[in-house]
């Protein structure tokens, strides 16, 4: 990966570190499918006149199957998946299930694309997803309500990891039938189709009591930040590194959660959490390519 490609991603991760922190406030009052239709369809609505702009109008007709594929599996499925899976077990727990998203998306690339893994990466997929683990051990138990319900925590849990499996799917369709096409465009378009396809599932579960101002506010923020913007780094990612590479995002993504949460609530670091951000580090570098096997010997 180039230097810009790793400073798109630690941008990338400093981004999404905070999406489950709004998705864990919020969701209660939204819920998971109406809250995600909102962030979806704000975010590919603010972008779209800039498509109009460029003339890119017709890339997005022209790739209309793929775009909605890529809505599915990359924003739509993944995104209600995960924001369920808040509503029952911590927002650092949710961090570690989407974690799984780098060993999804290169398994996928490896059975689908018969793309190689090499040994340093397979090594670097484990350091990373370990370190992650080391990073939020303390913060997997559920609050004593909700873990005596063993069936709504083992489905928060499937939901959270199946999400991870989209996203994998969702980074190798986009880096097979989407290449070359302009990250504004793939934004802009999956959004949108996610937005039509998570509609009925909105209507159907449209919350009894108005959302919050506060709720409202964390869906903007997703909405442009989380996602429009993201995504777009998210897309141009898989365009210029790989999905496999682009996917390991997530495992940066609990280590900013917790950075924002001594920056902003003033919690403090202790010795492990700096640990687990440099074994996660670690299992990047290898991952990425950044620390090369000729590195290592030496």
């Amino acid at each position: 990966m180039t230097s810009r490609n790793i400073a798109n991603l630690v941008l990338l991760a400093a981004i999404w570190g905070s999406s489950f922190l709004l998705m864990r406030v919020s969701v209660p009052e939204f819920g998971a499918a109406p809250m995600m239709f909102f962030r979806v369809l704000l975010a590919g609505l603010a972008l779209l006149p800039f498509v109009f702009i460029q003339k890119r109008q017709g890339v997005m007709l022209s790739k209309a199957k793929e775009m909605t594929i890529v809505g599915l599996f990359n924003s739509a499925l993944p995104f209600s998946l995960i924001a369920f899976s808040t509503l029952y077990v911590t927002a650092g727990f949710a961090s570690v299930l989407n974690a799984a998203t780098p060993m999804c998306a290169a398994v996928i690339a490896f059975v689908w694309l018969g793309h190689r893994l090499t040994m340093l990466a397979v090594l670097g997929l484990l350091v990373g997803f370990i370190g992650v683990i080391i990073l939020v051990w303390d913060k997997l138990e559920l609050t004593g309500q909700l873990s005596e319900s063993s069936l709504a925590t083992s489905l928060a849990i499937a939901a959270g990891l199946a999400g991870a499996f989209s996203y994998g799917i969702a980074a190798n369709y986009t880096k097979q039938h989407l290449a070359g096409v302009d990250p504004m465009v793939s934004t802009v378009a999956s959004q949108l189709t996610a937005a039509v396809i998570l509609l009925p599932f909105t209507v159907y579960w449209w919350p009894e009591t108005i959302p919050s101002f506060e709720a409202w506010r964390n869906v903007l923020i997703l909405a442009l930040l989380c996602t429009g913007f993201a995504q777009i780094l998210y897309f141009r990612l898989i365009e210029s590194a790989g999905a496999a590479n682009a996917t390991t995002v997530t495992f940066l993504i609990p280590v900013f959660g917790l950075l924002w949460g001594g920056l902003i609530l003033d919690e403090s670091l202790e010795p492990r959490t700096l640990l687990a951000c440099v074994v996660i580090l670690l299992g990047t570098g290898l991952t990425t390519g950044l620390i090369r096997r000729r590195k290592l010997a030496s």
